[in-house]
């Protein structure tokens, strides 16, 4: 009895043609089943060992191909030299706090019933700080810290120091310095507060004076009133 095919049989053989001849057609090999994962196998890929197509200059290289001592390099490549021109910085700190400390000491014995305590505990604490500061700060320099360059939007860090605005701005306190005392805060630190905002590129020379005036009046009395210290009035004692 033929099995028909749509009921899981195989199909009938079909007769030949009459004068043909019968051709045997080999039978199709089933298809391979799947292998079973076998570690051992070479022909095993897993997940994990898959790598993306890549140039062979762009493949991370393999663990055994390292030349030995690249760990150690890489760990040298990664400790940042320390930046010595940061141990002027903590000199300077340090040699601070030892004058401070210094003339902390001259001062004399000034003890009253309103201050027990006298003048020399704090200059001394703010000089023993000062130390403490810069010894911290050495350590960190000699680990590798520094700290990170200024950014911004539009400051080229490229661009060389503008000298000229370094220098006018020098001008402008040593002018101040030395007229203080004859000339008095108010018309010296005027100077001063003009001179800063014409060195930082400012030529709106009328409304600069009225505000430098302004700023002079403001921390003249400001100082006087409010902190009970008289700045030096020079020409313009008893008018102000």
């Amino acid at each position: 009895m033929a099995t028909r095919p749509d009921r899981g049989g195989d199909p009938p053989p079909r007769p030949a043609a009459p004068g043909a001849t019968a051709s045997v057609v080999p039978p199709i090999p089933a298809q391979q089943t799947a292998r079973a994962a076998d570690p051992a196998s070479p022909t095993t890929e897993t997940a994990t060992a898959r790598t993306p197509d890549l140039p062979p200059e762009a493949r991370p290289p393999a663990a055994d191909d390292r030349p030995p001592g690249a760990d150690a390099l890489d760990g040298a490549a990664r400790t940042a030299k320390p930046d010595r021109a940061q141990y002027g910085v903590c000199a300077f700190l340090a040699v601070v706090g030892v004058l401070v400390i210094v003339d902390a000491i001259r001062i004399g014995h000034a003890i009253s019933s309103a201050d027990p305590i006298g003048p020399k505990p704090v200059p001394i604490l703010l000089g023993v700080l000062l130390l403490v500061v810069a010894a911290i700060y050495a350590v960190d320099v000699a680990r590798g810290g520094a700290g990170e360059p200024e950014a911004g939007e539009d400051v080229d860090l490229s661009s060389p120091i503008d000298w000229r605005t370094v220098l006018l701005l020098i001008g402008a306190f040593l002018v101040n310095a030395v007229l203080i005392d004859r000339l008095g805060w108010v018309i010296s630190g005027t100077l001063l507060f003009w001179g800063s905002a014409f060195a930082l590129g400012s030529r709106h020379h009328i409304r600069n004076l009225l505000i430098a005036v302004a700023l002079s009046l403001i921390t003249f009395y400001t100082f006087a009133i409010g902190l009970g210290v008289n700045l030096p009035a020079g020409v313009l004692q008893g008018i102000l």
